[in-house]
């Protein structure tokens, strides 16, 4: 057992004693990722949306079950190598940068369509350094790429992540035709 691992073990079971969502707990074979990934939102069952990632939450999304892990955040927001830590927990591993509200551009909503599309049904794990450009990726991609209605587009956004940080572009960007 790697010292990533005993963290992510001793972790997880320090916090399933708390068990809130009983159900997504079994479902992530006993890891209670409510209570080590902060912020975390779980719109459906195979996605999970976080902030910037550590040793022991790439550890403990491994043993979770997770398959890919998607982030968005650029280089100079690292404090490790991610990819190499996702990878050695066995999980996928891809990077879009996002930095910031400029790179909120159909071009980078295609990519990220793109991922999601390749890695459909896999479980997933998605983040930044908040979560919220992942709530903007996913408002763009079902108003731009899904032409869903504004509102349905925002509420997906909010759904996995989209806070007030981008709420505002993101709603500007949508008003523009694609």
């Amino acid at each position: 057992m790697t010292k990533d691992t005993k963290l992510a073990t001793e972790t997880a079971t320090q916090f399933t004693a708390e068990q809130v969502d009983v159900e997504q707990i079994d479902s992530d074979n006993g890891i209670d990722l409510a209570a080590i990934l902060k912020p975390y939102h779980r719109p459906d069952d195979n996605n999970i949306v976080s902030g910037a990632l550590d040793e022991g939450k790439v550890a403990a999304l491994a043993l979770a079950g997770v398959e890919v892990v998607i982030n968005l955040q650029p280089d100079s927001e690292l404090d490790f190598d991610e990819a190499t830590a996702v990878k050695q927990a066995g999980m996928q591993y891809e990077q879009l940068p996002i930095a910031g509200a400029d790179d909120l551009k159909q071009i980078n909503m295609l990519a990220f369509d793109s991922l999601l599309r390749q890695y459909h049904g896999k479980k997933i794990a998605m983040h930044c350094k908040s979560g919220s450009r992942v709530g903007a990726a996913m408002a763009l991609r079902a108003g731009w790429l899904r032409g869903r209605k504004m509102e349905t587009a925002m509420e997906r956004g909010h759904r996995y992540g989209l806070t007030e940080m981008f709420e505002q572009e993101v709603h500007n960007r949508l008003l523009v035709p694609r």
